[in-house]
């Protein structure tokens, strides 16, 4: 059993939130080390104790520029040297916080060494998220996995050897209970999200027809956008619409496209901070019925600009809505109920105007983080004393 406070290594090959863990153990003096595949460390990490192997952030960025359909596969295939080269340098008996099999045999050395686990539940369940991407990709004909295997493997490999979980949303929380991970042991830890560029002001009113439907962010099977542009299709039946969507298309979702030729879309490039508020803000309703999402910023950015969203359960965000007051949830795979919603959402905000959520910059703001994460080590403490 390893005594209180103990030291942490966190270790990751690619630049994540675990940099903001990272960040709150360093303050707290109890940072061993901040391991890293990049040429560059994280903003508020001493060189001290920042570990840097480039050779894995090279081999990524050299295979994906001339072959971006491996560049994931590259990144993946590095992860066992990462490992191995931070178990190395890890000291015995310090705990560890990683992600989803990036850091096995770290993990494996700190349970062996007496000391304990964390890891960044960025996602759901890896087991979960495997299913349910994988089922809707074969509803749409795409033979893709929902990311390389060898990930996937290395990441139940990585659960085995897990004491704590960080969740950042209810869903992320639910899916680990459901895949028989004690309650206990999933401690709630939303992201922190700087929201500064996104406020309700300065608002202009819209005209109310067409309504304008946004979703910012990647257009992809796993974001739900079948049943978004179904949706449009359903609401265009009795009303004029637009959909507003971000020129990031994954290769699977091309053909969904093609088939809603009908449905009209604003295509926009990804966007600074300052003009994508802008945007978001000349838009009736937020829109996003992803399957599988831990917690998905871009729904936090557009209830922060007071545009009302409609959100599934397994975005994460859902957890900030309130039904009927700033948005509405509805279930996964459910065009009909999400157009019902769209509309009903636009109605409200032409009769009562933007409803703002107040202290959402603050909930998540990076010092609302430190505070939640400082209290979970508190707890992951006391059981390890």
């Amino acid at each position: 059993m390893s005594s209180t406070r103990s030291r942490i290594a966190v270790a990751c090959p690619i630049r994540s939130v675990c940099d903001h863990h990272a960040k709150v153990f360093g303050e707290q003096g109890r940072l061993q080390g901040h391991y890293l595949g990049t040429r560059r460390g994280a903003d508020g990490i001493p060189k001290s104790l920042t570990h840097l192997l480039p050779l894995v952030g090279a081999i990524s960025y050299a295979v994906a520029r001339p072959f971006p359909n491996y560049g994931e596969a590259a990144k993946v295939a590095c992860f066992p040297l990462f490992d191995a080269w931070a178990k190395h340098r890890i000291p015995a008996g310090t705990a560890v916080l990683s992600s989803y099999g990036y850091a096995v045999e770290c993990f494996r050395k700190a349970r062996a060494t007496g000391a304990f686990t964390l890891l960044d539940g960025g996602n759901s369940h890896f087991s979960h998220y495997w299913k349910v991407v994988s089922d809707e990709h074969a509803r749409w004909g795409c033979d893709l996995p929902p990311f390389p295997r060898a990930w996937y493997e290395r990441g139940l490999r990585s659960l085995e050897v897990t004491d704590w979980v960080f969740s950042p949303s209810s869903y992320v929380t639910r899916s680990f209970i459901e895949e028989g991970f004690s309650p206990d042991r999933v401690l709630h830890l939303p992201y922190p999200v700087h929201l500064g560029h996104f406020s309700s002001e300065p608002q202009n009113k819209l005209p109310a027809s067409p309504l304008r439907v946004i979703c910012t962010g990647g257009v992809s099977l796993r974001k739900g956008f079948p049943y978004l542009l179904e949706a449009l299709r359903l609401i265009r039946k009795e009303r004029d619409a637009i959909l507003m969507l971000t020129d990031s298309v994954h290769p699977s979702m091309r053909s969904v496209l093609a088939k809603y030729s009908d449905v009209p879309i604003d295509w926009a490039p990804m966007l600074p901070h300052t003009e994508l508020a802008a945007r978001l803000k000349s838009a009736h309703v937020f829109a996003l019925l992803s399957v599988e999402e831990g917690l998905a910023r871009t729904a936090l950015e557009a209830i922060a600009c007071g545009v009302p969203a409609v959100l599934t359960p397994n975005t994460g965000a859902s957890d900030f809505i309130e039904a009927g007051v700033n948005g509405e949830i509805v279930p996964i795979r459910d065009a009909v109920a999400a157009a019902e919603a769209i509309v009903k959402c636009h109605e409200r905000r032409n009769a009562n105007g933007i409803t703002v959520i107040e202290g959402l910059a603050e909930n998540l703001s990076f010092d609302r983080f430190r505070e939640r994460l400082l209290g979970h080590l508190a707890t992951i403490d006391l059981a390890h004393s």
